[in-house]
C-alpha cells in the first residue's frame, strides 16, 4: 500500500509540475494595449457597456471597435483618458457627469416580482418571491438595469451617501492665475 501512495505521490508531482511548466512556457500572451485599457476601467464587471465585463470592454476599445464613452461609471474624466491612451478624438459633450449613485427600493410600492433580483449584474438585490426587497449599497453599482424591469415602479436611483470610506475632499472652485 506505501508503494501505490508513493508512486502516485510522484506522479503527481511529476505531472503537476509539467503542467505548470507548460502554463509558464506555452502561455499565449495578449494585447499589451488592452490589458492597460483594462487597468484604466472601473473592474465592476457592471455590464453598463454592454460587455459582459470589463476585460471585454478594454479588448473591443484596443481594436477600435468600441467608443471611448462606453463606461458610464467611469464618466468624462475616464472617456478622456481612454481616448488619449488610444489616441483617438471623443466628443464628451453629450456625456453626462452624475457622480455615484445607487439604487433605491420603496418598500410600500415592493411587489416580490424578482425581476430585479434577475437583472441585477453583482446580485445587489436581496429579498425573495412575494417579499419586499432591498439593496446592498456597498455592491450596487448604479448600473439602472433594475429600474428599467421593474414593472411597479418602486426603484429609483439615489446619490450615494457619503461615509468614511467613499468621502473625498472637494476640489476647489479657484480661478486660474494668469
Amino acid at each position: 500500500m506505501f508503494t501505490a501512495m508513493s508512486a502516485l505521490l510522484i506522479m503527481g508531482l511529476i505531472l503537476g509540475g509539467g503542467l505548470g511548466l507548460a502554463a509558464l512556457y506555452l502561455r499565449v500572451e495578449g494585447n499589451p494595449i488592452a490589458k492597460e485599457v483594462e487597468d484604466l476601467l472601473p473592474g465592476s464587471n457592471c455590464g453598463q457597456c454592454g460587455f459582459l465585463g470589463c476585460a471585454d470592454a478594454a479588448n473591443a476599445l484596443a481594436e477600435h471597435k468600441a467608443d471611448v464613452t462606453l463606461c458610464p461609471p467611469g464618466g468624462k474624466s475616464l472617456a478622456a483618458e481612454l481616448a488619449d491612451k488610444l489616441g483617438v478624438e471623443a466628443d464628451l459633450s453629450d456625456m453626462e457627469d452624475t457622480g455615484p449613485v445607487i439604487a433605491f427600493i420603496f418598500e410600500d410600492l415592493c411587489i416580490g416580482c424578482t425581476k430585479c433580483m434577475k437583472r441585477c449584474p453583482t446580485d445587489a438585490i436581496i429579498g425573495a418571491s412575494k417579499q419586499i426587497h432591498g439593496v446592498v449599497d456597498d455592491a450596487c453599482t448604479g448600473c439602472k438595469k433594475c429600474v428599467e424591469i421593474c414593472p411597479t415602479g418602486a426603484i429609483t436611483m439615489r446619490e450615494e451617501t457619503s461615509t468614511l470610506q467613499t468621502w473625498h475632499w472637494p476640489k476647489p472652485d479657484l480661478p486660474l492665475a494668469s
